[in-house]
């Protein structure tokens, strides 16, 4: 007698979880790497909210969780590469041009290439678990001049991280995804300031340690 492996229904999901449900359902493997890859250049896709839901297909047995493991992370650094492309050929030539609506002058951007320069492989790292910095640090490293070697290693760094940690969390949840969506979403403006708030300390950190070269240059 052939033995047959029962595969168990997901649990009903909350949210935007739905109607990624649907996707799974019908794309599978595709419609992770489509998201996640979008997400990764800068357009609005639910990438990190897909993982979650394919990591919990994979706990029921409907995907294989070291698929979307490996399926993630390719995804999520090609698609931060794609931005990376679109910041070096294309990005600062249209941020000079349209910077002014927003005050964003030339001396000012050179400022940030500066910042990101020193402290760009950590960015390009802890921006994956940051919405909004997720969708755009490959476009700012590449439109900064960061090389493209160092924001790969980083880069890929951060996308092992953070697709492991979703894709695992999803797997784990079970019945629990109910919560931990919830629990996510009340913590996450949280660790947005948080990440601001380090941010703008290290801008201010280096602006002053800059003046203070400066000084000590002219006297």
């Amino acid at each position: 007698m052939i033995g047959v492996v029962a595969v168990s229904a997901p649990p009903p999901l909350p949210g935007i979880f739905a109607s990624l449900a649907a996707l799974l359902d019908h794309y599978g493997y595709l419609v992770v790497v489509g998201l996640v890859i979008t997400e990764g250049f800068g357009m609005p896709a639910p990438g990190q909210t897909m993982l979650l839901a394919a990591g919990l297909y994979a706990g029921t047995g409907q995907l294989n969780i070291v698929a979307i493991g490996l399926l993630g992370f390719l995804a999520a650094t090609a698609g931060d590469n794609i931005g990376f492309a679109i910041g070096h050929f294309g990005g600062r030539r249209l941020v000079l041009r349209f910077g002014r609506y927003v005050l964003l002058t030339e001396q000012r951007l050179d400022k940030t290439a500066d910042v990101f320069t020193r402290h760009g492989g950590k960015i390009v790292a802890v921006a994956r678990f940051i919405d909004g910095l997720r969708q755009v640090n490959g476009i700012i490293a590449g439109l900064v001049g960061m090389p493209w070697w160092r924001f790969l290693a980083f880069n890929a760094l951060g996308a092992a991280l953070w697709v492991g940690l979703w894709t695992t969390v999803g797997y784990l949840a079970g019945n629990h995804i109910g919560v931990l969506y919830d629990q996510f979403h009340h913590y996450e403006l949280y660790l947005l300031i948080a990440a601001v708030v380090v941010t703008v300390g290290l801008i201010i950190r280096h602006l002053v340690r800059r003046r203070r070269d400066h000084r000590q240059a002219h006297h």
